[in-house]
């Protein structure tokens, strides 16, 4: 939504992500306020009945989801009023800036707040400015994109914290902003004119990078920030270059450098999981397999014998065929 339209909108100050929580009477059965995720703020509310409520407009764009019940609801906003049903599998999408009015009974809700800044930064790789933006008011819409990402969401959130959820938030945050620019966006698209391939050089920075810092959580956004793109650009501009995503590539860099202390150390393999990154020697063994094909206790068995192998032949004073 372009800054002029959002403020013409407004007829008092627009309620914030952290101030609607205290506006509402209805406090969330969930909610990954405390999980301390970028991007996109989910809370989770039980049905109640019997509303008749009214808000100032938000400062964010709000999409409600239902993921299971049905309830009769009257919404208010944009000079509009409008009667359903809301069903399992339904959303409807309320723009930053709308005063709205809500009358009726609610179903079990997932209410996905996005913040404005998101979806700008997508429409910045159309080359268009923020006036260039408008989303598009919806009282009611079955969209399979919104509810895929709504209960990837909801999964996460019903899971115990866990630092890798960083990437997956930030990963399905930049998604749904994105999918709102392509589909809810009341402007003309525009196509996206022909974007470069990252080159040798960057690419041996973004390595040099993830290598220096395998021990940490690394997001979108760190390794956007070392070749200078936002994280919406480099998404797609990382997989035009390598056929790979970002996240895969970092994994891909903490199996290689695993394999190489197994080789290289005596290190427990609990301690070269932590040090290569991954939470724990369970969620290390799991990728290390998948990545590798066997298990990394299987792989140092391998490699110490071989290695073992190779020592007996050097003391011996024979070569490779024992001649």
């Amino acid at each position: 939504m372009s800054a002029n339209l959002l403020h013409s909108r407004a007829r008092s100050p627009l309620l914030s992500i952290d101030e609607i929580l205290n506006a509402r009477p209805q406090q969330p059965i969930a909610t990954t306020r405390t999980r301390g995720w970028q991007g996109i703020t989910v809370d989770l509310h039980r049905p109640y009945f019997g509303c008749a409520e009214s808000y100032p407009g938000l400062d964010h764009h709000l999409i409600c989801y239902c993921p299971s019940g049905s309830a009769r609801l009257v919404q208010s906003r944009g000079g509009a009023v409008h009667r359903s049903v809301i069903t399992a599998g339904t959303s409807y999408i309320m723009p930053a800036g709308y005063a709205s009015s809500w009358e009726g009974d609610s179903g079990l809700s997932a209410r996905l707040r996005v913040p404005v800044s998101l979806v700008a930064s997508a429409a910045e790789q159309l080359n268009r400015g923020t006036g260039q933006v408008e989303i598009r008011n919806v009282f009611q819409v079955h969209d399979p994109v919104i509810e895929r990402l709504a209960q990837s969401m909801l999964v996460e959130l019903e899971r115990d914290a866990h630092p890798v959820q960083v990437l997956i938030v930030d990963a399905l945050s930049t998604a749904l902003a994105a999918h709102l620019l392509r589909s809810y966006d009341a402007f003309e698209r525009v196509a996206c004119p022909n974007e470069r391939s990252l080159g040798k050089l960057e690419i041996a920075r973004l390595t040099e990078f993830i290598e220096d810092n395998l021990e940490r959580t690394i997001s979108l956004e760190d390794l956007a920030s070392v070749v200078n793109v936002s994280r919406f650009h480099f998404t797609r501009l990382f997989k035009r270059s390598t056929g790979s995503t970002a996240i895969s590539f970092v994994e891909q860099c903490r199996i290689r450098r695993a394999q190489a202390l197994i080789v290289e150390t005596d290190l427990p393999l609990a301690e070269i999981a932590l040090s290569v990154g991954f939470v724990d020697q369970s969620h290390f063994t799991r990728r290390f397999h998948r990545r590798v094909g066997c298990t990394p206790a299987v792989f140092a068995r391998e490699q110490g014998r071989r290695r073992s192998g190779s020592r007996s032949r050097q003391s011996s004073g024979k070569g490779p065929l024992g001649e």
